[in-house]
């Protein structure tokens, strides 16, 4: 197979030499967007997400340690999902202390984390084509690898904690929808495991028929399988929060509290973090708070910004429930780089949630670019053209699907949206930001925090402790550095970041 480069705007795709199928995932659904969109969280009227429709009376929403802010803290941490509660946990573990203020526009956990689509799926093959693209060889099986570690991390916290989450870890399907996909998919596979990447835990059928059999989806074309993980990312974090809340009064959760802008400090300390609530002074600022990151830091304009994205819920006919229901979570691989991810909560109700960079993604992110005002509007709910994509797929490939005659509550019972947080070359931004000494970062995961902050955060934290890069375990591609930014600008401003 020959593999050729082709310009798709804001990225670069790789496609075989007979057609336009693409696994350019992560820029899909960015299409349009020039990455200077920037905005604070939507301060009211947001969209619920399954994770937090279930948790309304749970008083850790709405926390706040003490009835005023802290006048200063060692650490200010912006944002209280899965990466600032867990740069909380590790801060606390390394500097007992010193005291550690978290700080969140709105409920806890309402973010990016409350919101994504439940999965914590290391991607162990798919991702190497545009990581080598971009990072070399190295680079990208140093990406692959850190995702699997990441995924061993957290299945082993939960095991080791007994947190109640909903965790399955079972087989992810990979399912190639077209033959031109299917044929690039396995190139890039192949490429993967000739540069010495580990596949021997993938399971791979290539016939369409013995595909379609094991996946369920009619129209498969092959079909790669690796264990995987769902959970209920709201619950994860909430366990983990509440056992930062335990170390005492050198910890204090602020809910409600919209963070404007970090400014130097004329004090002791190094920074005064600027609230709708009052000033914080104090020494380390983490920005934590991902797809609004620009708007607190403006030297991250265009090098993070936000993705508005859907997630649909879906009761499931009765012929898709019990023993028939779906066991295993999927990645469905479209023509030019669409994907369905799907999320069957195999181990609790059974409810499928329907999340990625579906083609009605796409119809979406045309409208935002008319509408950039509403980059960081997750009140959206029922976009039309996501749902629909989402009934013509489940309609078409699970047999049986579009005859089901449903009762009240069953089918395409609601969606939410949630923002995501993009950089330019579809990596984390993690470090030390560039002539701001003191302030730190671990935000821009394009989708894919689950994947990367369970090593990510603490890794940051040792970066912040004085580790070298090479101590804290991250990929290289994740540091940022002044020239990455300088780069990433530059490319930003040429529209030609080769991801792929």
């Amino acid at each position: 197979m020959v593999v050729r480069e082709v310009d798709t705007g804001a990225a670069i795709a790789v496609t075989t030499l007979k057609s336009h199928a693409s696994l350019n995932v992560d820029e899909y659904a960015s299409a349009g967007n020039d990455g200077h969109w920037t905005g604070f969280p939507k301060p009211s009227g947001q969209s619920l997400s399954y994770w937090l429709q279930g948790v309304r009376c749970d008083p850790l929403l709405d926390h706040r340690t003490t009835p005023n802010l802290p006048p200063s803290a060692d650490t200010v941490i912006i944002g209280s999902g899965i990466t600032g509660t867990l740069v909380a946990k590790h801060h606390l573990e390394t500097w007992p202390e010193k005291s550690v203020v978290v700080l969140e526009a709105r409920e806890f956990c309402s973010g990016a984390t409350g919101r994504n689509a439940g999965h914590c799926k290391p991607d162990q093959w798919r991702g190497f084509g545009k990581y080598e693209k971009a990072f070399g060889v190295e680079g990208a099986i140093e990406i692959l690898q850190n995702e699997q570690q990441t995924w061993e991390n957290l299945v082993k916290y939960v095991g080791d904690h007994g947190v109640d989450c909903d965790l399955w870890v079972g087989d992810t399907l990979d399912v190639p929808m077209t033959k031109d996909v299917a044929d690039l998919a396995k190139d890039i596979f192949e490429r993967y495991r000739a540069a010495g990447g580990k596949v021997d835990h993938i399971k791979v059928t290539l016939d369409p028929a013995e595909a379609a059999k094991v996946s369920r989806i009619q129209g498969a074309q092959a079909c790669y399988a690796w264990p995987a993980s769902t959970l209920q990312p709201w619950k994860l974090v909430a366990h983990i929060m509440r056992k930062n809340l335990k170390k005492g009064l050198k910890f204090s959760l602020q809910t409600y509290t919209v963070v404007r802008k970090v400014v130097k400090s004329e004090g002791s300390r190094n920074w005064v973090v600027k609230s709708d609530r009052g000033d914080i002074e104090c020494s380390r600022v983490v920005h934590a708070t991902n797809a609004y990151s620009a708007a607190v830091e403006p030297s991250l304009r265009g090098l993070i910004y936000p993705t508005p994205h859907m997630c649909n819920k879906v009761v499931p006919p009765a012929i898709f429930a019990g023993s028939k229901a779906l066991k295993n979570s999927y990645g469905v691989l479209l023509p030019d780089g669409a994907l369905f991810s799907i999320n069957p909560r195999c181990t609790t109700d059974g409810i499928v949630m329907f999340g990625g960079s579906n083609p009605g993604q796409l119809k979406f992110n045309e409208w935002l670019a008319e509408h950039p005002e509403r980059c960081t509007d997750d009140g959206m709910s029922e976009i039309k053209v996501v749902t629909d994509a989402v009934k013509e797929f489940a309609d078409k490939e699970f047999e049986g699907w579009v005859d089901a005659v449903p009762g009240a509550g069953q089918l395409y019972d609601y969606s939410w949206s949630g923002i995501i947080g993009r950089s330019p070359d579809g990596v984390p931004l993690i470090g030390e930001l560039p002539g701001l000494p003191g302030q730190w970062i671990c935000a821009g995961h394009n989708g894919h925090g689950m994947a990367r902050i369970f090593t990510a955060a603490p890794g940051l934290v040792k970066l912040m402790k004085g580790d070298t890069w090479e101590e804290a375990g991250l990929p290289k591609a994740y540091q940022l550095t002044s020239e990455r930014m300088e780069t990433l600008r530059d490319g930003a401003k040429r529209g030609a970041i080769a991801v792929i």
